[in-house]
């Protein structure tokens, strides 16, 4: 029998150190050094090349069928240096698995074979930039001046770099632009359909005059294809002018306004990588992580829980069909038998991969489409949608054990960590996804019975999830991540991005505790030197959501300031040290919405409601979401500060006004759009 005296002596100790421990750090670790700065003229982020000497970093960029991850820098003579990693997502390779994209790596540069008045130039990097395309400016000469973009294609298999000399001189030069055009074909037997050709082409090549003030525009393009099929026709200056409208498309829409120039920019940023990363299929448009190894292939977690639930808020067609294409390959592994659906589909939606097992991966799904549903406003699409969502419900209310938490055999990290038998993630999502579903059944007309069955469950899970995980943690009072886990995990913080708010005090105080919060966000465990930003995502966004603002801002805006202008940008990556920090796509949707569901608490409600809870910061008077294309509108939330400590909260429509109401900060309100 445990000794009484002892325990509840040990308990307060273990309390002391809880708040010792969350006193040591009441503030994130300062801000590491930047290395880019913010263009007050343009939507770009700049760095300039300083005595600091060389530099190097790595960024993905994607049209709908080619990625490419760019390894750039500058070495101690201030020259530009080049590595590129083409990916060609549906040019499958054998064994046509998860990574059977083709892939080829270059470090092929035209520029140190030009030549200026008869000599080998000798570049000096003057700025390098990024707005969604990399630019890189340099001195090539005395008043010669040279200008290469790089970008994909966005609707074709090929890579773009495309340069722009100048001459400043007042008198004329001679160039001498090579052809360094060049053509390799992959093995047949190693390609699904046989032969590919990866071939680099030349345009704009050949010796000319510069006379003063003059510049001349080439390009060199990259292109993938089956070997028997014929040369793509490339227009380099044409999809420069396609990725750029691309770019404006996603700026002009959601966009964020805050005081803070730095989330701005990042938010604007995490647009772009979130719906670049989308491939035209045989299976139709697969939304995929990239990195090198995920394409053309998609998985519960990042794309039906992370990233499809956000592409209603952004306007954007493409993504949208994305996401309901991704669910209705997930729906057609439903089965009578209740067997698992796959984690992942994949070679362009013609087979699967299960390799971890149940990652819970129905709670996934559940979650992600009933959110999605909701937020695009499409009855028809929520109809279609509707029995997917059920046969998860259902499945995980089917696996919920003797305690009554939903069973797994894993969590999305696969194994990396343990995840016991039943997991915190798991149970988490399955509550939300219960309550999204009694929304959208009673939009759909379904029994009363069903809501009402769907909220019963939800409060009885809830119950559950607090006798079962709930309970000191190295003397946090928070949540275990399963059963007879006694080390924190950073994924603690995900009831909190659910609305299960009883703990947010003490998983505030572990969260942001040096045993857990480190210059690159959270550790996946305490103790490890490991960090995934999709849980230090997901805990910012709980935080700020529980009403934690104004101790998470902070935190916020040295996370966004070190991805966005430090020494690996302009992204939220995927891991360290597994993945060297890649730029994988849904990770920024996961950043976005910190905004949409954190800061602005929107919580779908109905094919055209939702309530909305915004969370200003003490030390904003305003912030706005403006052309906000969710719930089959376009409209704006304006959220100012007002006497006391309450907020007004306006939200237009189309230029109408639908909601202005001055409300206590935290207090919910309704809103229900008129189109």
């Amino acid at each position: 029998m445990r000794n009484s005296h002892h325990y509840h002596s040990t308990m307060k100790s273990l309390f002391l150190l809880s708040m010792a421990t969350a006193m040591t750090l009441a503030a994130p670790v300062a801000d590491a050094k930047d290395y880019w700065q913010l263009d007050s003229c343009s939507p770009a982020i700049n760095y300039l090349p300083s005595a600091a000497g060389a530099h190097s970093d790595h960024l993905e960029m994607a049209g709908k069928q080619i990625a490419t991850v760019v390894r750039y820098g500058i070495d101690d003579r201030g020259a530009f240096r080049l590595e590129k990693s083409f990916v060609w997502p549906m040019l499958r390779t054998i064994p046509n698995n998860t990574h059977a994209s083709l892939m080829r790596r270059s470090n092929l540069d035209i520029v140190p074979l030009i030549h200026i008045n008869g000599a080998l130039v000798r570049e000096k990097v003057d700025t390098i930039s990024f707005d969604g395309k990399l630019t890189v400016k340099s001195t090539l000469a005395n008043g010669v001046n040279l200008t290469r973009s790089y970008y994909p294609s966005p609707d074709q298999p090929v890579f773009h770099e495309y340069f722009t000399i100048t001459n400043n001189r007042t008198t004329p030069v001679s160039v001498e632009i090579p052809d360094v055009s060049s053509l390799e074909t992959t093995p047949a037997e190693k390609g699904v359909d046989g032969a590919y050709a990866i071939q680099a082409l030349t345009s704009g090549n050949g010796t000319f005059t510069l006379a003063p003030d003059e510049t001349a525009t080439f390009s060199v393009s990259t292109q993938g294809r089956p070997a028997g099929g014929p040369q793509i026709a490339t227009d380099a200056a044409a999809d420069l002018a396609g990725r750029n409208s691309f770019v404006n498309g996603l700026r002009e829409s959601l966009v964020l306004e805050s005081p803070d120039p730095v989330l701005n920019r990042m938010f604007d940023f995490a647009k772009i990588r979130a719906c670049e990363s989308i491939y035209a299929t045989k299976g139709g448009p697969l939304h995929g992580p990239g990195g090198e190894s995920y394409y053309a292939a998609i998985w519960a977690n990042d794309q039906a829980e992370y990233a499809n639930p956000f592409f209603p808020y952004t306007g954007y067609g493409y993504a949208d069909e994305s996401a309901l294409n991704a669910f209705r390959h997930f729906a057609k592994w439903m089965n009578p038998e209740w067997k698992p659906i796959p984690s992942s589909i994949i070679a362009e939606g013609l087979d699967y991969w299960n390799g971890a097992g149940d990652r819970g991966d129905a709670a996934m799904i559940a979650y992600g489409a009933a959110r999605y549903a909701l937020a695009k406003g499409d009855r028809t699409q929520a109809e279609e949608l509707w029995p997917l969502i059920e046969w998860c419900l259902e499945y995980c209310n089917r696996k919920i054990n003797a305690d009554g938490v939903v069973a797994s055999d894993s969590d999305e990290l696969e194994g990396r960590f343990p995840a016991g038998e039943a997991n915190l993630c798991t149970s988490s999502l399955y509550y939300d996804a219960l309550l999204s579903a009694a929304s959208l059944a009673g939009e759909l007309g379904k029994p009363k019975s069903v809501v009402a069955d769907y909220r019963k469950r939800a409060a009885k899970l809830a119950t559950a999830m607090e006798h079962y995980f709930a309970g000191p943690v190295e003397g946090f009072d928070t949540y275990a991540y399963y059963k007879g886990n006694d080390i924190l995990r950073s994924w603690i913080c995900i009831p909190l991005t659910v609305g299960l708010f009883d703990r947010t005090e003490p998983t505030l105080e572990a969260l942001f505790s040096p045993r857990l919060w480190t210059e690159n966000g959270l550790l996946t465990q305490a103790g490890t030197e490991t960090f995934w930003d999709r849980s230090t995502l997901y805990a910012m966004r709980g935080a700020i959501y529980a009403g934690a603002e104004d101790r998470t801002l902070p935190y916020l805006q040295h996370y966004s300031r070190s991805r966005l202008l430090g020494e690996h940008v302009p992204y939220a990556i995927e891991a360290w040290p597994e993945g060297n920090q890649r730029h994988l796509s849904a990770e920024s949707a996961l950043y976005a919405r910190i905004f949409t569901e954190g800061l602005f608490g929107i919580r779908p409600t109905g094919l055209r409601s939702f309530t909305v809870t915004p969370r200003l910061p003490q030390d904003w008077n305003d912030m706005a979401l403006r052309h906000i294309r969710a719930f089959g509108s376009d409209f704006d939330i304006e959220v100012k500060r007002a006497k006391g400590d309450k907020i007004n909260i306006i939200v237009t429509e189309r230029g109408k006004t639908v909601a202005d109401r001055t409300l206590a900060e935290g207090t919910p309100m309704t809103v229900k759009l008129k189109s």
